[in-house]
């Protein structure tokens, strides 16, 4: 192997990366049984329980409360958002997404003096992305499958709990954890998504259901996005395109939940005509396959901002399915509107432009990452600009009134294109990397350089701070398409058209010509959108770190999937403080102020994207669980959280394999097709999900019921039943047992 590629070469023992993000076979019975050895926190932080407040602390706000908080939340409110600095009304706290706070009482003179000011206990044990809404004195947020807590966002008491209670066996459609990034609050009513694809109005005094709309046709669909409110429309997206759907978004009527417009973001069956004329500009761009029959992908699961004055809505749409063109659209074509930027008329849903980011999409390179509005200065003139830095490596600035592509610079090792040609606007790509008959490694990986993980624009610094990655990946077209031009769909599953047995023997060559394979970074950046240049940079021990925050007290705040929270100066990225959580952040930060005191919230939960691509040499949740909890700091802060032992690593000794060579290598390639994407690639899990080379003896004895027949359905295992018979299940097993014996005799002392 090359220099470069050691340098470079992703943590594949513990991820699928390149080939999988990270689908999540939802196992919430990790948190507790035979297989998980979890610490339990006191009661101070446990049990949907909060840290004790100081006794000068006011009494929770009554519940009656909550609805006078939000009742005069509408569009003018969010729109004049600075003018209330202390309240965090919309997703990105304004339409604009900068994820920018006018409040400094917080600074980076005092930010060493932040402490825990109180901490909610969600009940979780997965992953966390939500971030908080507040509007006066009361929070909410969300947890897993799009339960919503409301709190005083003052003391941390809980007010009311809805709980959407979405089937646990749901939980295998998802692509990256059973996760949801929060809510949207209007009028007196607060908005979430379950993750089974329906839509609540809730009624925000005491979280009770005033309307509810199914936004799906069925599985294998689901919702991990926040919705966001625009002129009295819900807008909404959904997620699948890994599994294979057709992606749209839709708006409702707010007050009666009734739609208003859908956008499909790629055409259906030609055949069957077109829902809406922008269609047949897009069917032009896919030729010579049948896509629909596997949906086509495109789904817009994430990014939204809006400019009222333009009145205009942007939409970040996703990747194709299958990921690879050649089986997806044989003929070529761009592909309309995968991997694209979508400026909507948010009264219509008419489109006004769009941009594609990466046409032809061939690598999961989608456009769904945080949208950024802002105004900047280019060449004396100040324009109007959206800012996105996607998946595929390039950071672009776009005129938002126009589409017009201003600049697209690198802000991460790429290799499947040198550049972005700004005559045309299209990215040059790299023909070396092609995939179509050999495999091929590629930066960056289908986790990208930059995933969900919300990115924050200062406009004082004007940098802009984005959570990046390092990581290649392996690209392998599936061998049944190269040998006879045909494609098996798995229904209700992966369908990428890549290969998982080239997969498996690209890793396992790797690992034998050079052993362990060295520990993959992520990188807090600072990035000039102007001269496209990183001014700083904060190297982690780990990939997939949290979501960023920035304020104009000079601030920028992260959490870390090793499990700290960190404030840095947002000018030169000194780092100003820490504080060790021991539990792994994924989520953006967010601030607020209640009676003249500033807080910083972030939800702690480590998952998502990193349940099958994250390092349990790193991560947190391998050394200390993966309790979730929202945290809340202020300067002199005197609560503390429990320090937490570490859990028990060890090996247990394995039976005897008594697998032929062709039994283990089909347990091999089945396990990381299916159990892989999330127990972790080589059966060594990230630490979210149960590593199953701790196998109990009770799980072993009902590994096959477990597996086939659904025993855990209920707590969010699914039936395999359809993917794998009997003797595959055993295979399986046989291989875990392997690899566990493998690495036991790696933990024990040598003489």
């Amino acid at each position: 192997m090359s220099d470069f590629l050691r340098e470079k070469w992703p943590v594949l023992v513990n991820s699928a990366a390149g080939m999988v993000i990270a689908a999540v076979v939802v196992m919430q019975f990790a948190g507790g049984g035979d297989d998980a050895d979890t610490t339990s926190l006191p009661d101070a932080v446990s049990g949907g329980e909060v840290a004790e407040a100081p006794a000068e602390e006011t009494p929770a706000a009554p519940a009656q409360a909550v609805a006078r908080a939000v009742v005069d939340v509408d569009g003018a409110r969010i729109v004049n958002a600075d003018s209330e600095p202390g309240n965090w009304m919309s997703h990105g706290r304004t339409y604009s997404e900068q994820r920018y706070s006018p409040l400094s009482q917080i600074n980076d003179q005092n930010a060493s003096e932040l402490g825990l000011a109180w901490s909610f206990n969600t009940g979780t044990v997965r992953g966390l992305e939500a971030t908080p809404i507040v509007v006066d004195e009361m929070l909410f947020t969300t947890g897993n499958w799009g339960v919503v807590h409301a709190l005083n966002a003052k003391t941390g008491e809980e007010l009311w709990e809805f709980d959407p209670e979405v089937p646990g066996e749901w939980a295998r459609y998802g692509c990256c954890d059973i996760v949801n990034r929060g809510v949207a609050v209007w009028k007196g009513r607060v908005y979430v998504a379950s993750f089974d694809g329906r839509l609540f109005a809730l009624n925000a005094e005491d979280g009770s259901v005033h309307w509810e709309v199914n936004t799906i046709p069925g599985p294998p669909y689901t919702i991990t996005g926040a919705p966001r409110i625009v002129n009295g429309k819900v807008i909404i997206g959904n997620g699948g395109a890994e599994l294979g759907v057709r992606g749209y978004i839709t708006a409702y009527d707010a007050e009666t939940g009734e739609q208003a417009w859908r956008f499909y973001t790629v055409p259906g069956n030609p055949a069957d005509g077109f829902e809406h004329p922008e269609l047949e500009v897009a069917v032009e761009t896919w030729k010579g396959g049948r896509w629909w029959e596997i949906g086509g992908g495109g789904t817009a699961w994430d990014s939204m901002a809006y400019d009222a004055e333009l009145d205009t809505l942007y939409v970040g749409v996703g990747n194709g399915s299958p990921w690879t063109r050649e089986i997806r659209s044989p003929g070529g074509g761009d592909n309309l509107y995968l991997s694209t930027i979508l400026a909507l008329d948010p009264n219509t849903g008419r489109l006004k432009w769009h941009y594609q980011t990466t046409p032809s999409d061939n690598w999961d390179y989608t456009a769904t990452q945080h949208i950024v509005l802002a105004e900047l200065e280019i060449d004396g003139k100040e324009r109007k600009v959206l800012m996105q830095a996607p998946k595929n490596g390039f950071f672009y600035v776009i005129d938002r009134e126009t589409g017009e592509l201003l600049s697209a610079d690198p802000y991460i090792t790429v290799t499947w294109a040198s550049h972005v040609d700004m005559e045309t606007g299209r990215p040059v790509e790299n023909p070396a990397v092609g995939y179509n008959i050999d495999p091929q490694f590629v930066f960056p990986s289908a986790n990208g350089g930059h995933n969900w993980h919300p990115m924050a624009f200062n406009p004082d610094t004007g940098l802009v701070y984005i959570p990046t990655q390092e990581i290649g990946g392996i690209y392998t077209l599936a061998n049944q398409w190269k040998e006879g031009k045909e494609f098996k769909v798995r229904e209700n599953w992966w369908n990428t058209g890549l290969d998982w047995a080239d997969y498996v023997d690209v890793i396992n060559g790797l690992l034998a010509e050079g052993g362990e394979l060295p520990i993959d970074h992520g990188y807090l950046k600072a990035f000039d959108p102007l001269t496209g240049e990183t001014r700083w940079a904060i190297e982690m021990p780990s990939i997939l770190n949290g979501g960023v925050l920035t304020t104009a007290g000079n601030l920028v705040l992260q959490g870390t999937a090793d499990g700290r929270f960190v404030a840095y100066r947002a000018d030169t990225g000194t780092e100003l403080w820490r504080a060790n959580v021991q539990t792994g952040i994924v989520a953006a930060p967010m601030t607020y102020e209640i009676d003249g005191v500033q807080y910083v919230a972030v939800m702690a939960g480590w998952g998502g994207t990193a349940l099958p691509s994250g390092d349990a040499r790193t991560s947190a949740a391998a050394k200390y669980g993966n309790d979730g909890r929202l945290l809340v700091f202020k300067v002199n802060g005197t609560e503390e959280l429990p320090e937490l032992a570490l859990l028990d690593q060890t090996i247990p000794e394995q039976p005897e394999v008594t697998a032929t060579p062709e039994q283990l290598r089909n347990g091999e390639v089945q396990f990381m097709s299916v159990c892989g994407l999330c127990h972790g690639a080589l059966a060594v899990s990230g630490g979210v999900l149960p590593d199953l080379r701790r196998m109990s003896p009770t799980t072993r004895e009902h590994f096959d019921a477990i597996v086939r027949e659904g025993m855990l359905e209920e707590n969010g295992m699914p039936n395999f039943g359809d993917l794998l018979n009997e003797q595959d299940v055993q295979d399986i097993y046989s291989y875990i047992i392997k690899r566990a014996t493998e690495d036991r005799a790696l933990q024990l002392p040598t003489e």
